[in-house]
């Protein structure tokens, strides 16, 4: 009896040391996901960064590689090289010219709706005061295909304006060629900004809202097609993750302090940067909004000669569905 008993308590043993085992592995076989997203440290860009850091893609069996760009036009092409497997925060009327001419690019999520958070800004003591004060003068952009260029086009088609589009890169990068005086009005991000409003060195023009990308889906998530093809799984699970670090994001206030801790700011201006410029509605995953008006604008701006096909749009939109 006290045989039988031992045996069994070895087997016993054996079979929860196993799965004690199988366990930890399946803790260390993670998938890895490279990540090409624009602008480090805008809110909406962060989600990867932000769910990597509070572990919510590792519960999805996903460890991030995250490689950050000057703008859409760098995340685009990394996206259509292969390079990476997903890229954040593309402009749509790029992602759309791109998948027009033939590149293996789709879209897998809508990154952020409405352009409240884009502003466009002088020197303080500059004598520009609105832009319609703009002819003649240099207005920059990230890189092409990027939202902010199409915001710049909408300024200029919608206003009238008379300016000249400059691509000036990142933020920092447009800040330090506004105050040098190469380019005359910059555009940044928040966080970005923020404190020289605040301080008076630099003094609001205009945001992205005050055009019509305000009822757009003006940015968003693009994979490979062979991605897709080879990682379709994967994918689906980096889609799961990322709208459950959103949920994160905007209900538990230990988010604040995540982001914040990684870029090394305030948690008031973290806060801020996420209540005055991004509402949930934005940075929903799950829709793209205006479509026909994308369209419409992808032809004015000469990204499209013609609107896509709702066959085309079929191919070219491939959003994992949520898990229910």
């Amino acid at each position: 009896m006290l045989a039988t008993f031992s045996r069994r308590a070895a087997v016993t043993g054996m079979l929860l040391l196993s799965t004690q085992l199988l366990a930890a592995q399946a803790a260390f076989a993670q998938d890895k996901v490279k990540v090409a997203a624009g602008q480090r440290g805008n809110w909406d860009t962060s989600v990867s960064e932000v769910g990597s850091r509070a572990g919510i893609f590792k519960k999805h069996g996903l460890e991030l590689e995250i490689l950050y760009t000057q703008g859409s036009g760098e995340t685009q092409q990394a996206v259509i090289s292969g390079a990476v497997d997903v890229g954040v925060a593309i402009g749509t009327l790029g992602a759309m010219s791109a998948f027009a001419k033939g590149a293996p690019i789709r879209i897998i999520g809508a990154e952020s709706t409405g352009a409240q958070d884009l502003f466009w800004y002088v020197r303080a003591d500059s004598p520009i005061k609105s832009l319609t004060d703009t002819e003649g003068r240099t207005i920059s952009y990230s890189t092409a295909g990027s939202s902010t260029q199409g915001i710049v086009n909408a300024f200029i088609s919608e206003k009238g304006l008379k300016a000249k589009p400059v691509a000036t890169g990142s933020p920092p990068s447009s800040l330090t060629q506004v105050m040098s005086g190469q380019v005359d009005i910059g555009w940044a991000a928040p966080p970005f900004g923020i404190e020289m409003i605040d301080q008076k060195k630099i003094r609001l023009l205009a945001s992205g809202n005050d055009t019509s990308f305000k009822d757009q889906t003006v940015r968003v998530l693009a994979s490979n097609v062979n991605t897709l093809k080879n990682r379709g799984d994967v994918i689906t699970r980096y889609m799961q993750a990322y709208r459950d670090t959103i949920e994160y994001m905007y209900k538990d206030p230990e988010a604040i302090k995540v982001y914040a801790d990684w870029l090394k700011i305030t948690p008031e201006l973290a806060k801020r940067s996420r209540d005055d410029f991004f509402p949930r509605a934005a940075v929903e995953p799950d829709r793209i909004i205006g479509l026909d008006k994308i369209g419409q604008d992808a032809v004015a701006f000469k990204y499209l000669p013609a609107p896509l096909t709702k066959e085309q749009i079929a191919e070219l939109i491939q959003i994992p569905p949520a898990k229910k």
